[in-house]
């Protein structure tokens, strides 16, 4: 492995405030910049932090504000104590939407901000705002990051921590089906952790989450990967049809295939010495689950099926007269490109 590749790597990455924090460690501050382009995360990091303000003083009022439509003047008004003295949390919502009245503004409260209050400034991400999220954080206000979760890594551990916090246990199998299932949507995963909460008992197993949500794992794009990857083709082409004829698109389904077969690309490096399974993300289950699967293939078949979905991809995205066929082709291809020897 060349020395300077994961230095490469971590410059790419933006980097975190020295003042940054997970969006599931709350603190109370006068300001609170709650950022990232998560809207999940960043509503339950606002929530948590109206929870630590109501725990310190029952009577707190909440204002919310949204910064699309702020007024001047409003910021000064909401963060004011009541007339009974009770203190407040402001939250405004949608700062990468602000207005100019609301950048000086919050300019002008970050200078000096009622220690009393608090004011979270909630930015989904982009250059909107830039002067105000600059003097937010050289103030030294704690961010909470809400990073988006698309890694299917993070939605493991997303899913892992949502039941560990409802003091569940579930099968590495059933929390893999669950991501597949309703990976695109963390809403969903949230929700369909609370549901398997509420509606089960003991460890939740594969079997439990495939009666719940079993049509809609079959449905997905990784399961069409799965069987493509493991030379069935019928039963890849069956299960596309299937996915397609209950409202798929087939650029998510072509995003699957090419997932799939990167992680298998990715543990190929590692099992040649030019990585370790640290440096590219992946979960101990996923280079195993992988190094099954490179068992039947060989270097000239991952090649050709890597191919075949850049082509689909293309396809897929406006190059080709027929997506359907794209998609269709490139399953069939992978699941022909297993056997090359």
């Amino acid at each position: 492995m060349p020395p300077t590749s994961s230095r490469s790597r971590s410059a790419r990455r933006p980097k975190a405030p020295a003042n940054a924090r997970p969006w599931d460690d709350p603190t109370l501050a006068p300001v609170v910049l709650v950022r990232g382009p998560e809207g999940l995360l960043a509503e339950r990091a606002v929530d948590g932090v109206v929870e630590l303000a109501r725990a310190r003083d029952p009577e707190v009022e909440k204002v919310e504000l949204e910064a699309a439509a702020y007024v001047g003047g409003e910021l000064t008004v909401a963060a004011s104590p009541s007339l009974f003295g009770e203190a407040k949390v402001v939250v405004v919502r949608g700062a990468e939407a602000c207005t100019e009245d609301l950048v000086a503004d919050v300019v002008d409260y970050v200078a000096a901000p009622d220690p009393e209050g608090v004011v979270v400034v909630v930015h989904a991400g982009g250059n909107r705002g830039k002067r105000m999220l600059d003097a937010i954080l050289a103030s030294g206000a704690p961010v909470l990051q809400c990073d988006a979760i698309g890694r299917d890594a993070d939605k493991v551990a997303f899913v892992s921590g949502e039941l560990r916090a409802a003091r569940r246990r579930a099968e590495p199998a059933a929390v893999r089906a669950l991501v597949d299932a309703l990976g695109n949507d963390l809403r969903e995963l949230a929700s369909a952790c609370a549901q398997l909460v509420a509606d089960t008992t003991g460890t939740i197993g594969e079997a439990t989450v495939d009666r719940y949500y079993g049509g809609r794992v079959e449905a997905t794009g990784f399961k069409v990967a799965d069987a493509a990857v493991a030379g069935d083709a019928g039963s890849a082409v069956a299960l596309l049809r299937h996915a397609l004829d209950t409202g798929a698109d087939p650029v998510p389904v072509v995003a699957a295939l090419a997932l799939r077969l990167r992680t298998l690309a990715r543990v190929a490096a590692i099992r040649g010495g030019a990585t370790t399974a640290r440096e590219q993300g992946l979960q101990d289950w996923q280079v195993r689950n992988a190094n099954r699967d490179l068992a039947r293939w060989t270097p000239e078949g991952l090649a050709a099926a890597i191919g075949a979905v850049a082509q689909a991809d293309a396809d897929v995205k406006g190059g080709g007269r027929d997506p359907v066929y794209a998609v269709e082709k490139a399953v069939l291809t992978i699941a022909r490109a297993r056997s090359v020897r």
